[in-house]
């Protein structure tokens, strides 16, 4: 009986021994399991504290061996997070079409492994390599305490954040070819000014081509949109060829007109079609001021109001107007640049020397709306323009007492930008809004902004007359000099809050051509602006 019992018991220390070696023999290296108690019931602790190197070392070197194998299951469980390294690895293969993967690993710096990927890009009858570096990190999972790679989306690629994902295929839409009227290429390369409209107008019209998409390896957002970042170009593309209404030698002239200015905006269109010939800002990676800039447009905006106060009869132009110095409404008190009053004077005389008490003083004559309207019945402000690019159609909202009666002088909540006078100058013009193009709607079947009603007939031929006095001998005379036959301008210097200088705006015609430009921050619209009109009209006449 002794002896069985002895015998029994050498079995009972041997079964323990070999469950302690089952479950925690590897634990030194970063095992599968933590230590286990001898009676089966559980374990006895998890460790804890950062992985020692050979752990660091043994994990990432397991992780990458099962990633480069292509088992992106058995990967991810040397993770922790499972799951989503479950996800992101397989869409790594699958989205990325990566076909091989190639992983050297780096010496380690503490918890932290570098590699290098050597990746076979695969997509249709396109391959391509594409080699790039990263690293991992390797943490201490806090339920088993192994070693495990702490998952980010950085592993596979360190330009990836959270959410996002490698994908491989066409380009979005092909690239373009864009020329101006008579066939000149435009480039960003030659026309920076022009980079950011090229590229929307690739966005818009890059399908509607004759052209090909490339195909890209690029990183996409959670709901599979392009971030815009390219990762591996597998093929450019052939481009498609896209007309613009643009003019070459017109752009080059208004990006002439602007350069070196702080901050300035400038465009050129012709009043019979609408079409626009030259988008010029200034800086050149800047803001686009001339189609989006949304900026009160002083005086500039007495055009509108003239067409409004010239159709209900409320001013003529050789008429009596009241050109005092101070007229006060809704409780603000407005006066003229430095103070001035024109004694007995007419409406032209007002206009041309840009009185703002002329068109304050007609306020109480008005409806809250009556500015509203004329601006988009008439002048097809705000009424959703499809230019074919990007743009701000300018904003002429119905307000009351003295924010009403500002606004009759561009200043309260009215906004404009060098695209919106431009076409204001045109309508003028040609007495009917045509709403401004930067490419044929025979392209994409868009629908075009139309005004309610034309100008009346007395009306336009009343405002060209201002215009035109304005030019010879008003505000716009030393920048309209010399200029003669179907001409007209207006000034503009737009008051703005903390800004120690008004921004200057200038608009005119000459023939069939209209152009406007903001220089913000800068003074009188005469000065500042004037001179880039003026160029703009000498490039075309020349």
């Amino acid at each position: 009986m002794a002896l069985i019992g002895g015998a029994a018991a050498v079995v009972v220390a041997a079964t323990g021994f070999g469950v302690y070696a089952l479950v925690g023999g590897e634990s030194k290296e970063g095992g599968n399991g933590g230590v286990a108690s001898s009676d089966g019931k559980g374990p006895d602790k998890v460790e804890t504290g950062p992985p020692s190197a050979a752990e660091v070392r043994t994990t990432a070197k397991r992780f990458l061996a099962a990633w480069s194998s292509g088992d992106p299951a058995k990967a991810a469980k040397l993770t922790d997070d499972t799951a989503a390294a479950a996800k992101e690895l397989k869409g790594y293969r699958d989205e990325a079409h990566v076909s091989k993967v190639g992983l050297s690993q780096g010496s380690a710096s503490g918890a932290k492994v570098p590699f290098d990927v050597n990746a076979q890009v695969a997509y249709q009858k396109q391959r391509a390599t594409w080699n790039y570096s990263s690293s991992l990190e390797v943490v201490r999972d806090k339920k088993s305490g192994d070693p495990v790679v702490d998952w980010k989306p950085t592993v596979i690629n360190p330009k990836l954040k959270e959410g996002q994902s490698v994908r491989t295929g066409k380009a979005g839409t092909p690239p373009i070819k864009a020329v101006d009227r008579n066939g000149a290429p435009l480039t960003k390369e030659a026309h920076p000014m022009l980079a950011g409209v090229l590229d929307d107008l690739r966005k818009r019209y890059g399908d509607k081509t004759d052209g090909t998409p490339g195909v890209e390896t690029r990183i996409v957002d959670a709901k599979g949109e392009d971030t815009g970042t390219t990762l591996r170009t597998l093929s450019k593309g052939e481009p498609g060829t896209l007309k613009t209404t643009l003019d070459k030698d017109l752009q080059v002239a208004a990006e002439q007109a602007v350069k070196g200015k702080a901050k300035a905006g400038a465009v050129a269109l012709r009043p019979s079609t609408g079409e626009v010939l030259a988008i010029a800002n200034s800086p050149a990676d800047g803001f686009n001021t001339a189609l989006r800039g949304s900026l009160a447009p002083g005086s500039t905006m007495k055009v509108i109001t003239s067409a409004m106060l010239l159709d209900k009869g409320l001013a003529s132009p050789g008429k009596a107007h009241p050109c005092p110095k101070y007229h006060t409404y809704g409780g603000w008190k407005f006066q003229n640049d430095d103070k001035f009053e024109i004694e007995n004077g007419t409406f032209a005389q007002s206009f041309a020397r840009s009185c703002n008490t002329a068109f304050i003083s007609q306020a109480e004559k008005l409806d809250d709306s009556d500015l509203s309207k004329e601006a988009g019945e008439v002048f097809g402000i705000g009424q959703n323009w499809q230019v074919g690019t990007g743009t701000f159609d300018g904003s002429v909202p119905t307000q009351s007492d003295a924010q009403m009666a500002a606004s009759l002088i561009g200043q309260g909540a009215v906004r404009m930008n060098p695209l919106n006078m431009a076409s204001v100058a045109a309508t003028v013009q040609n007495g009917t809004f045509k709403q401004p193009l930067i490419v044929s709607p025979s392209l994409d079947d868009r629908t075009i902004a139309k005004a309610a009603r034309n100008m009346k007939p007395q009306t336009q031929a009343d405002l060209k007359n201002l215009m035109k006095l304005t030019a010879a001998s008003g505000t716009a005379a030393k920048p309209m000099a010399g200029l003669s036959g179907d001409v007209g301008a207006k000034t503009g210097s737009a008051e703005v809050d903390g800004q120690k200088k008004p921004n200057a705006w200038f608009t005119a015609y000459n023939g069939d051509l209209a152009a406007a430009a903001v220089v913000p921050a800068s003074g009188h619209g005469s000065d500042n602006a004037g001179p880039v009109v003026r160029d703009i009209l000498d490039a075309a006449a020349g």
